[in-house]
């Protein structure tokens, strides 16, 4: 893989030294409200630079870790099922050399291919899905593939008890039951996370975190802002509680940098990155 110029602060080892293989996956061709999540891979770039490699929160350093950042996936804003052969075959080529992804979104949508990759390498996967939304849809205005039916597409792969769900408080009353049957879901806040963490500790753990998760008035850079989200303090207590866990791959996907002129949902982004690649 070709090395990326502009890259998130020190992710910059060779390829064959990195464990870690971080991309952008820059599509938003299914967002239902406001657009513009291709353009968060390129910002948090820049605006990394602004960022501590170390992390006080998890007392560890980026500089310590062996990470590329091998730039974006390219693929056509106008062709969905292209988009997503796109960023699996990107996720397929990382763990054919025996190294992890890390996916900037993007829509949440590009969990998809990452996650179908994963299942085709390891059993026993585990998602942890940090989110305002359910996204359980069985369709959307018709459509299977969608930001809003990503989860339900994910438990078609992995099956039932597969998916834990926290900060959900928004989705139909359909998705909410199905929910009761099908995953672990925690509404409106991420209280239940370290007792849920000690019931999958012999998994492969999937982390995917939209951003949306943290209440609008921290994070109002995204397409579909809700009220009542948790606060940064939470979101960074749960990935301290995330750490050592047998981690395969993560994203963080929903960041619309342009609907937040101050570049502080980019400086959230940027940190919520670091967080995990420390923990990876």
């Amino acid at each position: 893989m070709k090395r990326n110029n502009l890259t998130f602060i020190t992710c910059d080892s060779s390829f064959e030294e990195a464990d870690i293989v971080l991309f952008g996956a820059p599509y938003d061709g299914t967002t239902s409200f406001r657009p513009g999540t291709r353009f968060a891979s390129n910002q948090v770039r820049v605006d990394s630079d602004g960022v501590e490699t170390y992390s006080p929160y998890v007392d560890k350093d980026l500089e310590d870790k062996n990470v590329i950042d091998v730039g974006d996936v390219e693929f056509p804003f106008g062709n969905v099922d292209k988009a997503m052969d796109s960023i699996y075959d990107m996720t397929k080529s990382i763990l054919n050399e025996g190294k992890k992804p890390m996916m900037i979104g993007g829509e949440h949508l590009v969990t998809l291919p990452q996650v179908k990759a994963l299942s085709e390498k390891y059993d026993n996967i585990h998602i942890l899905h940090f989110d305002a939304h359910a996204d359980l849809r069985e369709n959307y205005l018709g459509e299977e593939l969608s930001h809003a039916t990503v989860l339900r597409r994910v438990y078609d792969i992995l099956g039932k008890d597969s998916i834990s769900q926290f900060g959900i408080r928004s989705g139909t009353k359909d998705e909410f039951e199905f929910s009761k049957e099908h995953t672990y879901m925690e509404k409106f806040s991420l209280d239940t996370l370290s007792q849920r963490l000690l019931e999958l500790k012999d998994k492969k753990i999937y982390i995917t975190i939209d951003l949306d998760v943290l209440d609008p008035s921290i994070f109002p850079g995204t397409g579909t802002p809700e009220p009542g989200g948790v606060t940064f303090k939470e979101l960074m207590n749960a990935i301290i509680q995330m750490d050592g866990l047998d981690i395969i791959g993560a994203d963080i996907v929903e960041l619309s940098p342009h609907y937040d002129t101050s570049g502080v949902s980019t400086a959230v982004a940027c940190k919520v990155i670091r967080e995990i690649l420390c923990i990876m």
